[in-house]
C-alpha cells in the first residue's frame, strides 16, 4: 500500500503532463477560433457560449490563444531542454574524463557565466540579438547549460576511478567508447531527472521575455505575451491578464511536482 502511495503522484502529474502536451500537439484541431486573427467588432466580449474566455483587445479569443500559447511554450521548453542536455553532456564528460588543459579552460567558462544571474544573462543576450523566438531560444540555451556541465564533470571525475572503467583503459578501450558506453549511461539519468525538475523554471524563463517584448512576438500567441498585451486593461478587465497568468502558475507547479514525482519514484528507499 506505501509503494502504490508513492506512485500515486507519478500516476497523476505524469497524465496531466501528457494531457498538457496532448493539448499542445492538437492546437490546430482545438482552437475554436484562429487565435490570430484580429476582429475588432468583438474586442474585450465576455464570457460566452462562442467566447468560453472571452476576447482580448483585439478581439482574438482568449481560449484559442491559450491552447496556442501552450504550444509555443512547451515546444520550446522541450527543445530548449533537448539542446541542453547534449550540451552539458558533451562539455561535462570532455571536461570530467579529459581533465587536463581541456577541463581548466571549460570550468573557468562555466565559472563566470555562473557568476551572472541567468534571467540578466539572458535579458542581455536577447536584448543584444533582438526579440524573436529563435533568438530568445538562443539566449536561454547559453544560461542553460552551465550549471548542469558542472554538475556532470563533478560525477565523472568520481567515476573515472572506478573498477570498471580502470578495466576498460587497461584493455586498450578508447576514450571515446569509455565515455560512450561505461560513463555517459551512468551521468545521463540522474541529469536527465534534474532537467524535468527545471522544465518548470524554463518556462517561466519564456514568459518573463516574452512579457518585456524580447520573446516570442506577433502574431505568435504566448502566455507571457499575453499578459503584456492585457496590461492596460488590468483595471477595466482583469480576467484577460489573470487567465495567463493562472495558466503559467499552474504549468510551472505541475512541472515541478512532475518532476519530484519521478525523483521520488526513482528513489531507492521508495521502491
Amino acid at each position: 500500500m506505501k509503494k502504490r502511495n508513492k506512485r500515486l503522484p507519478l500516476i497523476i502529474s505524469s497524465s496531466l503532463v501528457a494531457l498538457l502536451t496532448m493539448v499542445a500537439i492538437f492546437e490546430p484541431w482545438l482552437v475554436l477560433h484562429d487565435p490570430h486573427v484580429i476582429n475588432m467588432a468583438m474586442k474585450l466580449q465576455g464570457f460566452s457560449a462562442t467566447y468560453p474566455l472571452g476576447t482580448d483587445h483585439l478581439g482574438r479569443c482568449v481560449l484559442s490563444r491559450l491552447i496556442a500559447g501552450a504550444r509555443v511554450s512547451l515546444f520550446t521548453t522541450f527543445s530548449i531542454l533537448i539542446v541542453t542536455l547534449i550540451i552539458s553532456l558533451v562539455v561535462g564528460i570532455v571536461a570530467g574524463y579529459v581533465g587536463g588543459m581541456i577541463d581548466t579552460v571549460l570550468m573557468r567558462v562555466c565559472d563566470i557565466l555562473l557568476a551572472m544571474p541567468n534571467f540578466i544573462f539572458a535579458l542581455v543576450i536577447v536584448g543584444t540579438l533582438g526579440g524573436g523566438l529563435f533568438n530568445m531560444f538562443i539566449g536561454i540555451v547559453f544560461v542553460s547549460w552551465v550549471w548542469y556541465a558542472r554538475m556532470i564533470r563533478n560525477m565523472v571525475l568520481s567515476l573515472k576511478e572506478a573498477p570498471f572503467v580502470k578495466y576498460a583503459q587497461v584493455t586498450g578501450v578508447s576514450r571515446f567508447n569509455i565515455m560512450r558506453v561505461h560513463i555517459l549511461p551512468f551521468v545521463f539519468p540522474q541529469i536527465f531527472l534534474l532537467k524535468l525538475i527545471g522544465l518548470g523554471s524554463t518556462i517561466l524563463l519564456i514568459s518573463e521575455l516574452s512579457f518585456l517584448g524580447l520573446g516570442v512576438t506577433a502574431p505568435l500567441a504566448e502566455w507571457g505575451m499575453m499578459i503584456s498585451d492585457s496590461k492596460t486593461y488590468l483595471l477595466s478587465n482583469p480576467m484577460l491578464m489573470f487567465i495567463p497568468g493562472f495558466m503559467i502558475s499552474l504549468t510551472v507547479l505541475l512541472f515541478n511536482w512532475f518532476g519530484d514525482a519521478v525523483r521520488d519514484a526513482l528513489d531507492p528507499k521508495t521502491l
